[in-house]
């Protein structure tokens, strides 16, 4: 994955539209790649699906809590990307009381499968979903890869660590200084 682009996918979001009267006052959005990744430095991390355990007990709030740490290491956004459609991701983004780390629902799967990251968890009656992973992505290209060990389909366990926001943000503090 070093050295190579991100997929060009459309990203099907729904965002909040305060002219829509209503219980739902969100429209539609359709969103590129490019609309994520084009000029900006970021921290992308996936994960098999919202409102799971791992992935609400620790990933994503530690990255939540960690955001101002990142964007002190040069990062402009910090996504998390799930097999899950926008409404799902939209709820669990609230339910969790996210604020800085944006959401992208990849509920196809598309650029998942893309990323060549697509397993099958039909074994936790998932069906399709993403392995676990973390990525540095600097104006679309992949600069650091963080990929949970053990991929496979319906693996019998979820690993957790290599993609975890502390890992990451020690290896980008580490690659900053052998830069300088």
């Amino acid at each position: 994955m070093l050295g190579k682009k991100v997929p060009f996918v459309t990203f099907r979001t729904r965002v909040r539209d305060e002219s829509i009267e209503g219980p739902n006052p969100f429209r539609w959005e359709d969103k590129t790649s490019d609309d994520y990744f084009k000029g900006k430095k970021v921290v992308l991390f996936s994960l098999p699906g919202a409102f799971t355990p791992t992935c609400s007990t620790f990933q994503l709030p530690d990255f939540e809590e960690l955001h101002e740490e990142f964007k002190a290491e040069g990062i402009d956004e910090i996504y998390c990307i799930s097999v899950n459609d926008a409404f799902v991701m939209n709820a669990w983004a609230k339910a969790q009381g996210v604020e800085n780390v944006k959401v992208i629902p990849d509920g196809s799967g598309e650029f998942t499968r893309k990323m060549g990251m697509l397993v099958a968890k039909d074994n936790l009656g998932f069906g399709m979903r993403s392995w676990r992973y973390g990525a540095i992505v600097n104006d679309g290209v992949v600069d650091q890869w963080f990929e949970e060990e053990g991929f496979s389909d319906n693996c019998e366990s979820d690993p957790y660590g290599v993609s975890s926001p502390q890992n990451i943000l020690e290896k980008l503090r580490a690659s900053k200084v052998e830069a300088a």
